[in-house]
């Protein structure tokens, strides 16, 4: 419904839009024209492309950070710590890698300006104002014994905290041992980015209740009486996608995770009513986060509000805390993905039920081809995503799934109340 009846830009669609009718429509060049077709000039920018990529990708890694300020005074760990793009703040870095720029803003080129001005500038005052106060100005929760930018977990001395001391059989928390080694020190990048979660997540929900309120509600009212656009016309053409095929999928999925919960309930450590309260918070953040993707090609997660939420339900539960979380973060996220195509086969008149079909396909075939990827990388790369025990130069180091890994301990292992609340050091 909100996918259909919303005329909200969604950028990222919009673009694809314009891509693939300049690449179908048919080109009328007067005679003896020398311009270059649409169709040759996509395929010289995606060669292009494709062969510079191999050179900070491949030959030259090094271009997807120059840090100029570390190779000035390679020898001063402050200028490091200022001038390093992978490990500190990046005053006068810059990349030559086109991937690194879409990586943090998904596509410059797609975000509407007031987006990415929005973006530089929380980035500026948070990076280069909070983080160096807080790390050189205020040495905020003994900052300067910990690295300035790190995802690792650390003890009070500075040293790596090393979880599986703190782990007992059934990998629940063992106390006596987590009193012995004492509490958990993150660095002051990390510490200040999950305190600047639980802002976004309340900025979302204000946001969208403030602006977008009314407009929600008179839609949802004349969603059935509101005369259909031109495109809701022309896609009448088809057939559209029968309701028992929504809730059979949902019932389906929801059968199929509760007998997981429940006959592997040692293993997945997730109650049947964690599920249901995973899915209901999901369901509730799907239409204001959608909202937010559609008018700045911004995605907020549920990623930080679901492990704290679990985490103060049921402590010492890693495993709980990471599936509440898929069910809940994922859920969402896949929604949102879900809407975006539906759009973009709406501006292409696409019919609704191939298009519900391939997503069906497609996410049958990349789930079990990531579940055998992971399995088999798990099984073959000794010391795989270890860093400190890998080689220097070795590419397993798993950066994304160590920040995973990292906040099954925080929110579930340790839980909220032992770091962020009175019997941790980061309560305020």
């Amino acid at each position: 419904w909100w996918s259909r009846r919303t005329h909200m830009w969604w950028p990222s669609t919009l673009v694809q839009v314009s891509l693939f009718r300049a690449l179908h429509e048919k080109e009328e060049s007067p005679k003896g024209s020398r311009q270059i077709s649409r169709s040759k000039f996509f395929l010289v920018a995606l060669i292009c492309s494709f062969a510079w990529y191999v050179v900070p990708g491949y030959l030259f890694p090094a271009l997807t950070s120059i840090s100029w300020v570390c190779w000035v005074f390679s020898k001063s760990v402050t200028a490091q710590q200022l001038g390093s793009g992978m490990k500190g703040l990046g005053l006068g870095a810059f990349t030559l890698d086109w991937s690194a720029v879409s990586s943090f803003l998904f596509s410059p080129l797609i975000s509407p300006f007031f987006a990415t001005a929005n973006i530089f500038v929380g980035y500026f005052c948070f990076l280069y104002v909070l983080v160096p106060t807080a790390y050189w100005g205020m040495n905020l929760y003994n900052a300067k014994t910990f690295p300035i930018f790190s995802s690792h977990l650390f003890m009070s001395n500075g040293s790596a905290y090393q979880i599986t001391d703190i782990v007992n059989q059934q990998f629940q928390l063992d106390t006596e041992a987590y009193a012995r080694l004492g509490r958990i020190n993150l660095s002051t990048f990390f510490a200040l980015s999950y305190g600047l979660s639980f802002a976004t997540i309340a900025s979302t929900i204000t946001h969208v209740g403030i602006f977008y309120g009314k407009e929600i509600y008179h839609r949802f009212r004349a969603s059935q009486q509101e005369e259909p656009d031109i495109h809701t016309k022309l896609m009448r053409k088809y057939d559209d996608i029968p309701a028992w095929w929504f809730y059979s999928l949902t019932v389906l999925s929801m059968t199929v995770s509760l007998i997981l919960c429940t006959v592997l309930k040692d293993q997945v450590q997730l109650p049947w009513w964690g599920l249901l309260f995973a899915c209901g918070m999901a369901f509730v953040f799907t239409l204001p986060i959608s909202i937010i993707t559609a008018t700045t090609n911004q995605t907020p997660g549920l990623n930080v509000i679901t492990e704290y939420a679990m985490g103060l339900i049921m402590p010492g539960y890693p495993i709980a805390n990471v599936c509440f979380k898929v069910y809940g973060y994922m859920s969402m996220s896949q929604a949102v993905a879900f809407l975006s195509d539906f759009k973009l086969g709406h501006y292409m008149k696409i019919p609704p039920r191939s298009m519900f079909i391939v997503q069906f396909a497609g996410t049958l075939v990349a789930g079990t081809v990531n579940l055998s990827v992971a399995w088999w990388l798990l099984g073959s790369v000794e010391n795989i995503c270890q860093d400190q025990l890998l080689p220097p130069d070795s590419p397993w180091t798993c950066p994304g799934d160590r920040v995973f890994f990292d906040a099954s301990v925080i929110w579930g292992l340790v839980g909220p109340k032992r770091i962020f609340g009175p019997h941790g050091n980061y309560e305020a």
